[in-house]
């Protein structure tokens, strides 16, 4: 029995010092390399800022750079892992990676990346990560490109974009909307071809600095654009010209906000659930929002469904709707005081319930055409909606018999846009109605768009309100 208890006792002490030094070794990396990255950008920079850059005759030079610090205006990748993690994976793999910030804070740089790489990609499908690619960062990117360094790189004729994070997050979008030449980033490895495993593959996350003289050998590249750390110092130290893009070039200056006149490609289509920039702050604020939406939701079907329009409109204000009629009257009425038939409402189509709030100004029920409507929004919306095939005879005539019953709302564009573009559109319905109001819409989100997939019930009710 002395025997044990010793044993014990010699085992405690050897666990208890183990974890006495690997604490003590946490903290010397965590807690000092983040304090010195720390110090390091708050000294004055080794290289003059980008605002100093002269940008004429640069037709012919290189340039290289870093998306993260660089390109984008945020001083911060963890929004971007999170849209990755809540588009193109599930709510709670995006609530794991926001768990996970009070600890990445203290991490320093590169064990704070492979963290959220790990988060973010490990299970993640490689058709959900190319989606998220394709339709949802570009909107994110080009809201936060710096101007400045926009200017730059779209003087030079040749651009090549060195990075740490994953490649698959930036690749696309830096070819078809930059034009860049060539990027280099973190390569994933995957596992049957369908996974991602959240591990770096090779030599683990892309050192810039070696990537840069392996790509261009003894030559020299024209341009070197980097933070002001220590890390692209030494990046773009290895160019003929370096300059720096500092916090105050980022955040302060308002000539570094890139507005929508000045995007290089115009932005017309975009998906995603998040109608907002999730930095950590925000993302928390919206899972504390999250278990309301389906007492709301339940709410506003119930006073849509059951009440009178006026009534339903007093309670839907209470519960902070907000519905703003700019124009004239559109309700259309004969000389003896009867209603006109055959009425077509012709709108922008923005979201799904823009014949819902349409009816609702109006006062009275419509019937609306629709496409592509789901089911379960078909039997909890508060008005008639009727399915059109894309066959233009066959929709002309349901419409025709449709507008001989009374007045008749519809989207000739077919689809939704969440920018401010009308989108090609069939003339079908100028051939059907004596009677044509155009309606213009307007709506703008917080949180969530309307086509929030995961929770169908609450998709045509998430827009009116958000706090």
């Amino acid at each position: 029995m002395v025997f044990l208890k010793s044993m014990d006792w010699v085992v405690y002490q050897i666990l208890a010092n183990s974890c006495c030094r690997a604490a003590r070794k946490m903290r010397s990396y965590g807690f000092f390399l983040r304090n010195l990255s720390l110090k390091t950008s708050q000294q004055h920079p080794f290289f003059p800022s980008v605002t100093k850059c002269c940008l004429e005759g640069r037709g012919s030079q290189t340039l290289i750079c870093d998306i993260d610090g660089a390109l984008l205006r945020s001083l911060s990748f963890f929004p971007y892992f999170m849209l990755v993690a809540f588009e193109g994976g599930s709510i709670f793999r995006a609530f794991v990676l926001l768990s996970s910030w009070s600890f990445l804070w203290f991490l320093y740089s590169e064990l704070r990346l492979r963290v959220m790489i790990f988060i973010t990609f490990c299970g993640l499908r490689i058709k959900g990560m190319e989606t998220v690619e394709r339709s949802v960062l570009p909107k994110f990117y080009l809201e936060n490109i710096n101007l400045q360094v926009y200017e730059l790189w779209a003087s030079t004729g040749s651009r090549v974009v060195f990075t740490s994070v994953p490649r698959v997050m930036v690749e696309g979008f830096l070819k078809e909307y930059l034009s860049v030449n060539h990027v280099l980033g973190t390569e994933m490895q995957t596992v049957l071809g369908k996974y991602f495993t959240g591990l770096p593959s090779g030599s683990g996350l892309l050192a810039k600095s070696s990537a840069l003289k392996e790509f261009f050998g003894e030559k020299k590249p024209d341009i070197g654009l980097g933070s002001s750390s220590l890390h692209d110092h030494h990046f773009i130290s290895i160019c003929k010209e370096s300059y720096v893009v500092t916090e105050e070039d980022s955040k302060s200056c308002p000539s570094s906000v890139m507005t929508r006149d000045k995007y290089p490609k115009p932005l017309v289509f975009h998906d995603g659930r998040l109608a907002f920039f999730p930095t950590p702050s925000a993302t928390l604020a919206m899972f504390l929002w999250l278990p309301l939406v389906i007492f709301l939701a339940i709410y506003r079907i119930c006073i849509g469904i059951f009440l009178p329009y006026k009534m339903a409109n007093l309670l839907g204000i209470w519960s902070g709707i907000d519905i703003k009629l700019k124009g004239e009257d559109i309700n259309y009425h004969s000389e003896s005081g009867n209603k006109r038939k055959g009425v077509l409402y012709v709108f922008s189509h923005r979201t799904l319930l823009d014949p819902v709030f349409l009816c609702a100004t109006l006062g009275r029920s419509l019937t609306a055409v629709t496409y592509s409507l789901s089911k379960t929004s078909e039997i909890i919306a508060s008005i008639r909606t009727v399915r059109l095939t894309r066959d233009r005879k066959k929709d002309g005539e349901t419409m025709k018999r449709l507008l001989s019953e009374g007045d008749l709302v519809v989207c000739p564009e077919g689809t939704t846009c969440r920018e401010p573009y009308l989108l090609r559109f069939s003339s079908l319905f100028a051939e059907l109605a004596d009677e044509i109001v155009p309606v213009a819409i307007y709506t703008h989100e917080h949180v969530l768009w309307n086509n929030c997939k995961w929770l169908e019930m609450s998709r045509p009710h998430l827009l009116p309100h958000e706090p």
